[in-house]
């Protein structure tokens, strides 16, 4: 099984837009892992058909039978979970188990708590695993790793050999458990000087993890001179320039109809489709 994540470092430069172009080219499960701003179920017009709770944190729980006040927990927690009337502050509690360990009369306990869910869907390009993060939480990395768990499920159970990642934005944890393992990487970035700086630091990311990779230049005719430092800078690293996409307005009018922009004919679809066919050869050497 192949996985083929497509990742940018910042957001906005249309990752997921070329993620959907891929999925309407492929036979393929996909995986959305920005578990904070999951999109591509909306790009998709995905149908829900299984969720299930995600317990991926721990949050401490006071039994105050057995309190007795001696303030031991509140000395010991780094966060400012517990208050003056030694009460669990849940939304500071980081579920450490440091107040378990120095109560003397054990009446702190960890209990397992639902940062999020992970949801399984039909698309109109094939199976489909995302999740939610809910507000406030943590754990995304280990949110991350559940959806391209069940994504693997998936493609066992359908028998696909290829699983497409939506990668968060940026070059932190959830991009992290996005990336490590998978065959491939996309970075896709676009010829502002933000995205520049950002390809810089998230191809550090992939290759510290010796993930071989290769860049998309999206919107590259909006500012001719920075793509041309973009493909300059891909030279000097010895990272492939897949493709080259166009402006194009027919994206937007395609995500408003909930389509891919594979649906409509025109120079971008070609571009996307040639892009494809080089990412293919790559994943299969």
């Amino acid at each position: 099984m192949k996985e083929v994540a497509i990742i940018s470092g910042k957001g906005g430069t249309g990752k997921t837009t070329v993620t959907a172009a891929f999925a309407r080219l492929s036979d393929a499960v996909l995986a959305d892992c920005d578990v904070d701003a999951s999109n591509l179920p909306l790009v998709l017009n995905s149908q829900i058909v299984r969720e299930e709770e995600f317990k991926g944190s721990f949050l401490a729980v006071k039994n105050p039978e057995l309190c007795i006040s001696c303030g031991e927990c509140r000395k010991v927690c780094r966060f400012d979970g517990i208050d003056e009337n030694y009460s669990i502050v849940p939304v500071k509690c980081e579920g450490c188990g440091t107040c378990t360990v120095v109560c003397p009369e054990e009446a702190l306990t960890l209990a397992e708590r639902v940062p999020g869910k992970v949801f399984v869907s039909h698309t109109p390009c094939g199976p489909m695993v995302h999740a939610e993060l809910f507000m406030g939480e943590e754990a995304s990395g280990k949110l991350v790793t559940r959806v391209r768990d069940v994504a693997a499920e998936m493609a066992e159970t359908y028998k696909k050999e290829l699983i497409l990642i939506d990668g968060s934005p940026g070059i932190g944890c959830p991009v992290i458990a996005s990336i490590v393992g998978t065959r491939l990487v996309v970075i896709v970035t676009e010829p502002t000087l933000s995205a520049m700086y950002d390809l810089e630091r998230i191809h550090q990311v992939v290759a510290h993890f010796s993930i071989p990779c290769c860049v998309c230049i999206n919107k590259y005719d909006i500012n001719v001179e920075n793509a041309q430092d973009i493909e300059s800078w891909c030279k000097t690293f010895e990272v492939p320039l897949v493709g080259k996409l166009p402006y194009d307005t027919r994206v937007t009018e395609a995500m408003v109809s909930g389509k891919t922009v594979i649906e409509y004919n025109g120079l971008l679809s070609e571009k996307i489709k040639e892009m494809w066919g080089r990412i293919q050869e790559m994943i299969e050497r």
